[in-house]
């Protein structure tokens, strides 16, 4: 039910896993129109072809990658949490499954659609500073 990486940037945050494993250019930009506010990115690596999906998540996970991988630097610019080298997220998540990301703890595990509701809102009480 839950697995862990490396912190690549701290935050936690609930969401939608959108599991991609593509990186061409033109099909990206078709996954990026169905992406929503609540989804997490969660691919094997991220490259610059991806920023347009980076732009519209909450959150990354990847199965590679370390401290200064692509997907830890964007998630740093871009104030995301981000957990990398998980080494099995693409292959145990599924477009939609309700995810809790905890980039505090370097931990990600799927959670109910009640724990989604709960967390949610304790998500949006919350106030988000960028130092």
């Amino acid at each position: 039910k839950s697995f862990s990486g490396t912190i690549a940037n701290k935050g936690k945050v609930v969401g939608r896993a959108r599991v991609v494993r593509v990186d061409n250019p033109n099909k990206l930009s078709d996954i990026a129109e169905t992406f929503e506010k609540d989804d997490i990115l969660v691919t094997g690596m991220t490259n610059p072809t991806m920023i347009m999906l980076v732009k519209k998540v909450k959150g990354i996970i990847t199965d590679e990658g370390g401290a200064a991988c692509h997907a830890a630097i964007i998630s740093r610019e871009a104030g995301l949490p981000c957990i990398v080298g998980c080494s099995i997220a693409t292959l145990i998540l599924e477009d939609d499954d309700l995810i809790e990301l905890d980039a505090n703890n370097g931990i990600v595990r799927r959670i109910t659609p009640q724990e989604f509701e709960k967390l949610k809102k304790l998500e949006k009480s919350s106030v988000k500073v960028k130092l």
